[in-house]
């Protein structure tokens, strides 16, 4: 008896449909996404080999270990290498682009909390013939730099829909905490919760103080008894604003961007309404499929558009499915 048919077919070819799948959500564009789609195109057709990635994560941060875990299970089901590399400083991820430039990967996905700084790097790779997907943040700017996709979640309206989510939950006074200077994302998500909540106060702190954090919470919420929701964007921060809200007797409401261990305790003891999660396992698995795609046929998908991760909403109602899931590190 002959094979299966379907059994001969390359791993890609099966991970098609669900691949399909996550094309239709990019059909909300971001801000500045160009709709004529990429151009870029290379030499031949050839095989993929090799994917290196960069990311403006620190080493070692859950969130971005997510995203490490999607990536190299992307990299085993479709027999590629994958090398992950990670720095929050721009410089030094530039580097790290360059140096995979120099090493002659087949394929380059890259985050962008800085895109100014890693403009020259990532359009030397273009240059080279070396396609890019650019994931989480610096979507505005992923075509432009020649990538040939964008994989993450809009930001802006993220934010909205975290805004509007609070508002709607009767409260009226709200904090925002940007926990790095410079991260364009951060940005795009405190404007946008501004936008779909009415008005805000921001509060700028570093993510790499972390007791220092957790003061200057704690004193903006002494000093405006009125604020009575604080949005954190990361969630490392969010388990200093929990303690910064016991801490200063506030009433305030916390909600925060992305998952972790804590959050999911957090959210199943009330102590934090929900979590915005940007499913950020797919921001790994998914541009190491789309580059196999290309460099094997010249596919690209989007049409020019980000392909959305998020975002998805965890609360009460769902965090007890979900927390296994962030235990074995895909969520």
């Amino acid at each position: 008896m002959s094979a299966n048919p379907r059994s001969r077919r390359p791993r890609w070819l099966r991970l098609l449909p669900w691949l399909a799948t996550a094309a239709v959500l990019a059909a909300c564009s971001g801000p500045g996404a160009d709709v004529t789609g990429p151009s870029q195109a290379p030499a031949a057709v050839g095989t993929l080999k090799s994917v290196a990635v960069v990311t403006h994560g620190s080493p070692g941060d859950a969130f971005w270990n997510v995203v490490k875990n999607g990536a190299e299970a992307a990299g085993k089901d479709l027999g590629v290498r994958v090398e992950y590399n990670s720095s929050g400083d721009p410089t030094q991820q530039a580097k790290l682009i360059d140096n995979a430039v120099a090493q002659g990967v087949d394929g380059l996905v890259v985050s962008m909390a800085n895109p100014d700084a890693l403009k020259p790097s990532v359009e030397k790779a273009v240059a080279a013939g070396i396609p890019v997907v650019t994931i989480n943040s610096g979507e505005a700017e992923s075509v432009k730099f020649g990538a040939i996709g964008h994989v993450g979640q809009s930001e802006r309206l993220a934010g909205e829909a975290a805004g509007k989510r609070l508002a709607d939950s009767g409260k009226h006074k709200m904090l925002c905490v940007i926990h790095e200077a410079g991260n364009v994302g951060a940005n795009e998500r405190c404007a946008g919760a501004t936008q779909g909540f009415g008005t805000a106060t921001t509060l700028q702190v570093d993510i790499n103080n972390p007791t220092d954090v957790q003061s200057r919470i704690k004193g903006a919420l002494e000093a405006d008894r009125s604020i009575d929701a604080v949005l954190t964007l990361n969630s490392q921060i969010a388990a200093r604003a929990v303690d910064a809200v016991k801490e200063s007797a506030a009433k305030a409401t916390i909600a925060t961007f992305d998952l972790n261990s804590d959050v999911v305790s957090a959210i199943r003891a009330g102590s934090l309404l929900f979590a915005v999660d940007q499913q950020q396992y797919e921001q790994g698995y998914l541009p190491v499929v789309m580059l196999q795609l290309y460099k094997t046929n010249l596919n690209t998908v989007g049409g020019g558009h980000p392909v959305q991760t998020g975002p998805a909403f965890v609360d009460k109602s769902n965090v007890d499915a979900i927390a296994a899931l962030v235990g074995q590190g895909t969520r």
